[in-house]
């Protein structure tokens, strides 16, 4: 059958099961826009494209599936650059499509045109540009299955504006043929089996999951190992909901602001299992002195990944689920009485805690009472600063998928967007967005999205004044000099919220906090919630850049 280029790219997307697109039109994709006016596909109208990728990413890890988004070309492909970045950080899956100038145009410096490709090429899995019609169909397929398989991570596909008006005879491939991609996801039955052998020798054991463990759906594998074998469970921050948090053995969020007593075991283990996590620098802090007794296995899909930070013993290389699988056969339970009443004789000296007397709100409290109203059973997105590692500890995560934060770029402005994408992938959820009142202007004009389309996300500002992080920071490490860090002139939120259509409520009294919560959770719309917190609360533990993981400071907030 005889098709246009845009027809050719919509029905291969229907085929993909793509259910909305997030973006913005303009003048290259108008010929893409006007076929799209009569698609099943749902075209969610952000207010700026980075919320559109945003979106894409939020509705890929809350649903599992790939998220799409759709731009034109210059600054509508630009304006992508963040989003991409923080999809291939914490390799999720997405497609970007991009529109291009004509293809007789590229390189001329043409109006909107933009080299998308060689500016994206570091932080995209693979990228295309399209210059025949006859190979639309086919990169759609190649796109999805690249971004969906192996280490996941976001693919872009530049589509010149004259591509798109041509027609051609669709052929639809069979099935993808990437002769130099073929992502391993067996794991070494031999290595396997040394790897429960080590397992069920040691007498210190920790299990270290990170983001592998929620993207290849293997939290259920990772429970029947712990449990299986007695192991004591530590997540990253990627990782939290991989393990349930309210389960005896787990240990909770490991690194600069994890728990004491994740901090202390992983210290003093002879065994590491590291399970689709990457060692990154605010887990491990000063490198040599990290998990230093430890013999320490690595399961991840990327085998780039295993030993590119810390040397590892016993390598294996593949999907954590089948891996897992695999070494649930081969583990026996050993009871480690010592060992865990060590950690449970630092898990009675050093809880999470702050100081919660007085009238004034603490964000802590916010987070506790978000977390008891919504019953555990919520998403969680957060954008980036002190409110996102208050989230990480204090709302006890129990299922994967429902904590979604930007954790390798640390993207502020990352969670409003986040939580639409995950709000339409999973419209029976409550998604609550725990944001700053820094990070939550860097993208709050998705106001309008939410208002126009009656999307019931509901936005926890805890507001302190400051950009809270940077703040820490300054006063810790830089003489208490606050230099530019102060966010007086914020707007009324409450106010703004309506002047776009939303509810807004502002909780300057601990005792309104509770009833405020319950009160926008029951709104079948969006709302802001302003919770006036404590401008001078820092976020602890906390181990200085650098330090050993065990040196924590402020262990009592």
């Amino acid at each position: 059958m005889i098709k246009t280029g845009t027809q050719i790219l919509l029905d291969a997307l229907i085929r993909e099961g793509v259910e909305y697109v997030f973006g913005i039109p303009g003048g290259v994709v108008l010929p893409l826009f006007d076929t799209l006016f009569d698609s099943s596909i749902k075209f969610i109208l952000t207010r700026h494209e980075q919320g559109a990728g945003h979106a894409a990413d939020g509705y890929a890890r809350a649903t599992g599936k790939v998220g799409v988004c759709l731009v034109t070309s210059g600054p509508g492909a630009t304006n992508l650059v963040t989003a991409i970045a923080t999809a291939y950080m914490d390799s999720i899956p997405i497609v970007a499509i991009t529109g291009q100038v004509k293809t007789f145009l590229i390189g001329n410096d043409a109006f909107q045109e933009a080299d998308i490709i060689g500016i994206t090429r570091p932080i995209t899995k693979h990228s295309y540009l399209v210059k025949d019609i006859k190979d639309l169909a086919r990169v759609v397929k190649e796109a999805f299955y690249i971004a969906n398989t192996g280490r996941r991570g976001p693919v872009l596909i530049d589509l010149p504006v004259d591509v798109t008006l041509e027609k051609c005879e669709e052929v639809i491939p069979a099935e993808v043929d990437l002769p130099g991609y073929k992502p391993r996801y067996e794991g070494n039955i031999r290595q396997i089996k040394i790897a429960a052998e080590v397992i069920n020798n040691s007498k210190r054991p920790v299990v270290y999951a990170g983001g592998g463990i929620i993207s290849s759906d293997s939290s259920k594998e990772l429970i029947e190992l712990a449990e299986k074998g007695n192991l004591p469970v530590t997540t990253t921050l990627m990782g939290l909901g991989g393990f349930p948090e309210d389960h005896n053995l787990s240990l909770g969020m490991l690194g600069m602001h994890g728990t004491v007593y994740a901090n202390f075991a992983v210290t003093e283990c002879d065994l590491l299992v590291a399970i689709g996590s990457r060692f990154d620098d605010r887990v491990t802090g000063k490198i040599d002195e990290f998990a230093p007794h430890a013999k320490i296995i690595h399961i991840d899909i990327d085998p780039a990944s295993i030993s590119k930070t810390v040397q590892v013993d016993i390598p294996i290389v593949g999907d954590a689920k089948n891996i897992l699988q695999g070494l649930n056969k081969h583990t026996h339970f050993v009871e480690r009485k010592e060992w865990l009443d060590k950690i449970k004789n630092w898990k009675e000296k050093n809880p999470l805690s702050y100081n919660n007397s007085g009238n004034v709100i603490k964000p802590q409290y916010v987070i506790e009472q978000i977390c008891d109203a919504a019953k555990g059973n919520a998403i969680i997105t957060t954008e980036v600063g002190q409110h996102q590692m208050w989230a990480a500890q204090y709302f006890t995560f129990t299922q994967p998928r429902t904590f979604l934060s930007s954790g390798g770029l640390g993207t502020m402005g990352y969670g409003f967007p986040a939580a639409i994408g995950a709000q339409l992938g999973c419209p029976d959820k409550l998604v609550v967005d725990i944001a700053g009142d820094g990070s939550i202007q860097m993208n709050i004009q998705e106001l309008s999205t939410v208002a126009r389309l009656n999307i019931p996300v509901k936005i926890a500002i805890l507001n302190n004044g400051y950009l809270g992080m940077v703040r820490q920071w300054q006063e810790l490490f830089y003489n208490k000099r606050y230099s530019s860090v102060n966010l007086n002139g914020n707007p009324d939120f409450v106010k703004l919220a309506e002047a776009y259509g939303a509810k807004g409520f502002l909780v300057e009294k601990k005792e309104d906090v509770r009833p405020t919560i319950e009160k926008a959770f029951s709104i079948k719309g969006p709302v802001i919630m302003d919770f006036r917190v404590d401008p001078n609360e820092n976020v602890f533990p906390m181990v200085p850049a650098g330090q050993a993981i065990n040196r924590m400071i402020g262990t009592m907030a």
